[in-house]
């Protein structure tokens, strides 16, 4: 708790993307606040008024909710010296996405960016996803660059693995036949991602590699992950911060302990080797950026600002 929020002090993060990606927002926003785990019913609700002091902006509970490409959702959590927001994408270059960038365009811009946008992308709008889903993220990764300042720090995190049954609210009846496949899709669009993101000189997290041996941390329907999973990229991702600001990092953010059993399912394996979420450097498959980035905190009061994408101060 205290190192995470340590190393994000005055800092405005924005992440974008799927219920994944809210997910990894959901358990950022705790971690700065609590030293504890996110509960398993914490991470499955979705647009609720808050969340752990957070607000919901737009969206969710506060029209109609559903599991179609259209659902909004916005939140955003504030202290005195964090800022922390999440926008639901469906699609990774839209009309949506394209309003949202140019609010940023004319208002104040993130430090760090934590951005994802796979599954649906390939499996709700095109059967031959290949040449739109590439098109997109080029759109996507161009204007994202044309817009945000050279000192933001930009990671592309690839989709996690998916299950080769898939379950729940995400597999509506006309995308059923393509659950069998899927997990072989989001390699393949990973592979696209992962380097198209690191032409256009973002940092690239590959999350799908971190969790290839560790898919018992998966939820029943395929898609979802644990506390403890998310409890890892939360890590991955702060170690990954440090490193591009030339902070030391000193230690784990937390350790592996009793924890671990209220987080496994019945009959599960629950020693401690077998799953461990702190950083190792070996481990991590990052493809850096050359250009060596500086400590940089660019507001101090951010009610005064005149940003406003939906009115939210």
């Amino acid at each position: 708790h205290q190192l995470a929020s340590q190393l994000l002090h005055n800092k405005f993060i924005l992440v974008l993307g799927d219920s994944i990606q809210r997910s990894v927002y959901k358990d950022l926003v705790l971690l700065l606040q609590k030293d504890r785990f996110i509960s398993a019913k914490q991470l499955k609700t979705k647009g609720e008024m808050s969340f752990e002091n957070d607000s919901l902006v737009e969206g969710g509970c506060q029209s109609q909710m559903h599991n179609g490409s259209n659902y909004r959702e916005i939140r955003q959590f504030q202290s005195d010296h964090h800022l922390v927001r999440f926008y639901f994408v469906t699609r990774i270059y839209s009309d949506y996405m394209q309003s949202i960038l140019e609010d940023f365009q004319r208002g104040m811009k993130p430090d760090v960016v934590i951005v994802n946008s796979c599954v649906w992308d390939i499996s709700r709008y095109n059967s031959r996803w290949i040449s739109d889903y590439k098109d997109n993220l080029e759109k996507f990764f161009g204007r994202l660059r044309d817009i945000m300042p050279e000192e933001t720090l930009i990671i592309w995190n690839l989709a996690m693995p998916v299950g080769e049954r898939i379950r729940g609210g995400f597999l509506v009846p006309e995308i059923e036949h393509k659950a069998a496949h899927l997990r072989f899709d989001v390699v393949e669009a990973n592979f696209y991602s992962g380097t198209l993101a690191d032409e256009y000189g973002l940092d690239v997290l590959d999350l799908h590699f971190q969790f290839r041996f560790s898919l018992q941390h998966r939820t029943n329907d395929g898609v979802h992950w644990n506390a403890l999973a998310h409890r890892r990229i939360t890590t991955l991702l702060l170690q990954h911060a440090a490193q591009a600001w030339g902070v030391i990092w000193p230690a784990p953010l937390t350790s592996v302990g009793d924890e671990v059993s209220s987080h496994t399912k019945k009959g599960q394996n629950r020693d401690d080797r077998s799953f461990d979420y702190r950083y190792r450097q070996s481990q991590q498959a990052v493809m850096r950026s050359r250009n060596n980035r500086k400590h940089y905190a660019p507001y101090t009061n951010i009610k005064t600002s005149k940003y406003s994408h939906h009115h939210y101060y």
